[in-house]
């Protein structure tokens, strides 16, 4: 029997990583198997600190959660790559800003 969600969620690469790890590497089927694989590879930060990363970035830089969650996937490393995140480049915001947030970034960056 499927199971039917009840509610869709952004979450970052960091919690898909935990969510498997929790289910148990033994019971994942392939498709699970290799979004394991790639979240372990890829996860920026870990899980705990991702949910609070976000949690930041929508209150202190006025981001929506999809914005924020895919900045932390990425942990970007310049402006220009932030802006990217930001509704696709049709969201402005001020460059002084765009500093503050890659600063913000860049302490928990080197927690890596």
């Amino acid at each position: 029997m499927a199971r039917k969600a009840l509610r869709g969620r952004p979450i970052t690469v960091p919690q898909v990583k935990e969510t498997l790890e929790a289910i148990g590497e033994e019971r994942l089927n392939q498709f699970q198997r290799r979004t394991l694989d790639y979240a372990a590879k890829f996860s920026k930060v870990d899980s705990d600190m991702a949910e609070t990363l976000v949690n930041k970035l929508v209150k202190q830089f006025e981001l929506e959660e999809e914005e924020a969650v895919q900045i932390i996937n990425c942990m970007p490393e310049s402006i220009q790559e932030i802006r990217i995140f930001l509704a696709g480049g049709r969201r402005m915001m001020e460059t002084s800003k765009l500093e503050r947030m890659l600063a913000f970034l860049d302490e928990y960056r080197k927690r890596e």
